[in-house]
């Protein structure tokens, strides 16, 4: 399979949807400096993965669109969000994300917090992850 290099995946989108995504590949790259970026031509986005022994899990990505751009994350429902700022509850079951558009502010300390919070996620095993589940849904928790 042919390796897409980000900028090829990124040259099609308007200037300011290409700088907020640089913006936020920098970011990744930062908080997870062993993240394994990638595109993903399928899916229209550049995939991030951590290493995990002899596998990678995949944790995050960022997604362009002509308006706006995605910081996702792949197992976002299990992440810890103290600020309350992921969106996609009620959308997906699973992944969260953050939506920037020209002229947004990037919260640099917030952006590296939930990227190693995404991270961190992803190395969970599926029992852990189970856990964390079942403990959100439980009633009286912040999320059930």
């Amino acid at each position: 399979m042919d390796v897409i290099p980000p900028a090829a995946l990124l040259e099609s989108f308007p200037e300011p949807m290409r700088e907020i995504a640089e913006r936020l590949r920098s970011v990744v790259r930062r908080a997870v400096p062993d993240a394994v970026e990638a595109v993903r031509p399928g899916w229209r986005l550049i995939g991030y993965d951590v290493p995990a022994g002899r596998r990678t899990a995949y944790f995050a990505y960022v997604a362009p669109e002509d308006g706006h751009v995605h910081l996702g994350f792949e197992q976002g429902v299990l992440m810890d969000d103290p600020a309350g700022v992921l969106l996609g509850s009620g959308v997906t079951r699973q992944v969260r994300w953050l939506t920037f558009r020209p002229g947004d502010a990037l919260d640099p300390p917030l952006l590296d917090a939930l990227v190693r919070e995404a991270a961190r996620v992803a190395l969970l095993t599926r029992a852990e992850r189970f856990a964390r589940l079942v403990d959100l849904e439980a009633p009286g928790s912040a999320a059930g």
